[in-house]
């Protein structure tokens, strides 16, 4: 069960079936709401110079999907209206020997965005508990014990200030083996194609049920899940931008406080002012 946005029901059982990955809400096309995407990323934008003003709050958003899902286009195109000034973004890679001699989380929070900041995050620390538990590199029960810490890990964020928000970019089998052909047909793609995504192809059926897992297990109200019908590219932006509004509307962010002691410094400046 989800919202209008796709939005999860804490607790409720996740079947990736209910929604179609073509799903675009009966919108025919970008066109027809081309006027309301520029007011969105206007609005976004304007919502970012408040938070980076007043300094008391943070926002992640963590992207997870299957490969060929638009993760990195996504960011690009919903945070491209956004001041860079005020956006982080981390693309999750396989670990590193550094990275592997510490516990699962320890990479993911040195990260995470400081007060005033937006940060996206291009797959997440929800990889330890989904390609590692796809080829058994941990058992079903680790898996489900790391979700916990993950849920633990997600409310010392929030304790702190800083805004959750996960989103899922749900594509079809068929979109995916589009996307893969295509990168190999025509040459300026082919640097997307990494030859193990080939290979990942053939466990679809279990990564839908662990992220199937993932997406039940770990959803709160206050760090929700978002499931978001991609094989349209333009249905997928438009539906990202909605959620990335939304959530700092609900923020309630105010301008920073005044700071009467500066109009000390008034005097001075009237007075070489005054001289020309």
């Amino acid at each position: 069960m989800s919202d209008s946005l796709g939005m999860l029901t804490p607790g409720k059982k996740v079947s990736l079936k209910e929604w179609d990955p073509k799903d675009t809400e009966n919108i025919k096309n970008k066109e027809e709401i081309r006027q309301e995407t520029d007011q969105l990323k206007e609005r976004f934008a304007e919502l970012q110079s408040k938070l980076f003003t007043e300094k008391k709050q943070a926002v992640l958003f963590v992207f997870q999907g299957m490969d060929c899902s638009g993760k990195d286009g996504v960011i690009k195109q919903v945070f491209s209206n956004l001041n860079p000034a005020g956006v982080t973004v981390h693309s999750f890679k396989s670990p590193t020997t550094e990275e592997l001699s510490h516990d699962f989380l320890w990479r993911a929070h040195s990260v995470t965005p400081g007060r005033g900041y937006i940060a996206a995050f291009n797959r997440s620390y929800y990889e330890d508990v989904l390609i590692t538990r796809v080829h058994g590199q941990v058992s079903d029960k680790q898996a489900k014990r790391n979700i916990k810490h993950i849920k633990h890990f997600e409310q010392l964020l929030l304790d702190s200030g800083v805004k959750v928000v996960k989103i899922f970019l749900h594509i079809s089998k068929q979109f995916q083996l589009e996307k893969l052909i295509d990168r190999i047909e025509k040459p300026h793609k082919n640097w997307k194609l990494d030859p193990s995504d080939l290979q990942e192809r053939k466990f679809w059926k279990q990564y839908t049920q662990y992220y199937e897992d993932v997406l039940e297990l770990s959803a709160t109200k206050q760090a929700p899940w978002y499931v978001v019908p991609s094989d349209n590219r333009w249905y997928r932006d438009y539906t990202v931008l909605r959620i990335a509004v939304q959530t700092l509307e609900e923020m309630k962010l105010s301008d920073p406080d005044p700071r009467p002691e500066l109009k000390a410094l008034l005097p001075e400046l009237y007075k070489e002012r005054d001289k020309k």
